[in-house]
């Protein structure tokens, strides 16, 4: 057994004390936060690597058997959101570095930055849902703190809303795990997916399954559920902000290809309910992005949009479908993330991100004009990019299984997106009007941390046949939840 999979949980979490410490150094604090994610990020990758080499990977801590003591395992999709979450972790650490001011640097930024992580990555990889439950709440306290960094007094307004919201949905959790714990007696996914197949009244493993759908709903931003994001997004600095849309909403979309595929994909109303709410949150949350006249404004809406697509995937339900909805959650990572850093570059160089008064930064900002196009185009599916390869398989999909209905909705919202990218180019980019620059926004380190994002977004499009078998191998886990029970109860 080994200790592998512990390492991207515990090495934040042991940087994040380290920082503590480090408050009125922030030259140090930077140094000491950079080093722990690329430490974590190789950690991740060999994570990932010998998950492919040797299969779904599991850490009994304190060698107490499964079900019995806590679990970590780990299959491709957990390695995967592992080491994405480091990637684009990193790119906006670096960002921050040079882009945070120093008494928001001086509030615990870096060790609140290390903790977001430990319970980012902590719902990745635990196998048990009481667990899952607790890994959710150290990202959320973490992400209040961040969300309020600075006091203004709008974010301290979205901040409580923001907290509300999650404390409702905290609490709707813990009242399905109490039930499904007073079904089957045990909380570990492995011996949850055994025995919810035996629960005598279908009614009851409805009721659960509804409520788990609500919790990983509203935290994944789902239609009706999303109204909270939008306004949250926009409140803190954008660095925290591209963290946020790249990072947490993705946590509730994994939990609910993690809960759906173990506990309740046999039930007949969950999948097309899922492909319904895909449908719905594609289209309303593109529309909302189309009325927006704020950069950030127009980017919080597509992240609603675009887990839609990620939710399509999963309400298909095929290995062609998840290995799409799988690909476009990789892809929707990298991009948003460094669409929101782009934002943030030019609210630095302009001092704001409202379309009507910003225009012309192509003339002193051009690589960053050219940064936004690719990932524009990425995020609204053109091909080459990986946005496309990620529609072309979900659309694909939707054909073979005559779900004519969404793949409809999924090309006018793809159109509409494209439409949303132009305007912000149009106004923010390309217009001549558009207010002075008040500081440099072509800082290096921030636009590395960008292109970083941006290439990798357009290596996985143009090299899509060595990303895809990654997402393929995920997809046949997840339709054979068997592997999953097997590795951690060992049974056959």
């Amino acid at each position: 057994m080994s200790n592998l999979p512990i390492l991207p949980v515990a090495l934040p979490l042991a940087s994040a004390v380290v920082l503590l410490f480090l408050r009125d150094r922030p030259a140090l604090s930077r140094t000491v936060a950079m080093a722990a994610n690329l430490v974590t990020f190789a950690a991740a990758a060999k994570l990932l690597l010998t998950v492919r080499d040797q299969g779904i990977q599991v850490l009994q801590f304190g060698n107490w058997p499964a079900p019995f003591g806590i679990v970590f395992t780990v299959d491709m999709l957990g390695a995967l959101m592992v080491m994405v979450t480091m990637v684009v972790s990193t790119a906006t650490l670096l960002f921050a570095c040079f882009s945070l001011d120093e008494p928001r640097e001086r509030m615990f930024f870096y060790p609140l930055f290390q903790f977001l992580l430990v319970g980012v990555n902590g719902s990745f990889l635990t196998g048990d849902l009481f667990n899952l439950f607790v890994w959710f709440e150290v990202l959320l306290i973490s992400s209040y703190a961040l969300m309020s960094l600075g006091g203004g007094a709008y974010q301290l307004q979205e901040t409580f809303k923001y907290l509300v919201v999650n404390a409702l949905s905290s609490c709707l959790f813990l009242i399905g795990v109490a039930i499904i714990y007073s079904l089957t007696g045990t909380l570990n996914f492995a011996q949850l997916s055994v025995r919810m197949a035996e629960v005598p009244d279908p009614a009851l493993k409805a009721v659960v399954a509804v409520i788990f759908m609500l919790v990983f709903s509203i935290k994944a931003a789902l239609f009706p559920l999303y109204m909270w994001l939008p306004r949250a997004y926009f409140a803190p600095p954008t660095v925290i902000s591209g963290l946020f849309g790249g990072l947490l909403t993705k946590v509730g979309v994994y939990a609910l290809f993690r809960v759906v595929s173990l506990l309740f994909a046999d039930l007949p109303f969950v999948l097309p309910l899922l492909v319904f709410v895909a449908g719905a949150t594609m289209f309303f949350g593109v529309i909302g992005a189309l009325s927006q006249w704020d950069m950030k404004r127009v980017l919080s809406y597509h992240i609603v949009s675009q887990i839609g697509y990620m939710i399509m995937g999963l309400g298909l339900f095929s290995q062609v479908a998840l290995a799409g909805g799988i690909f476009y959650i990789i892809h929707h990572i990298l991009v948003k993330t460094a669409l929101f850093l782009i934002a943030g570059a030019v609210e630095k160089s302009r001092g704001t991100t409202n379309l009507r008064r910003l225009g012309g930064v192509i003339e002193t900002e051009a690589l960053l004009a050219g940064l936004f196009m690719v990932a524009g185009l990425g995020l609204a599916g053109v091909p080459p990019l990986s946005g496309f390869i990620a529609k072309l398989l979900l659309i694909q999909a939707g054909l073979q299984q005559g779900s004519y209905g969404i793949v409809a909705v999924s090309l006018l919202v793809s159109f509409l997106t494209l439409f949303s990218m132009m305007k912000i180019f149009r106004y923010v980019f390309w217009r001549e009007e558009g207010l002075p620059r008040i500081e440099e926004g072509g800082n290096r380190a921030r636009l590395l941390s960008i292109a970083v994002l941006v290439l990798l977004g357009v290596a996985m499009g143009l090299g899509a046949s060595v990303v895809m078998p990654y997402a393929e191998t995920a997809a046949e886990q997840i339709l054979n939840p068997q592997l999953y029970v097997a590795a951690v109860l060992g049974e056959p």
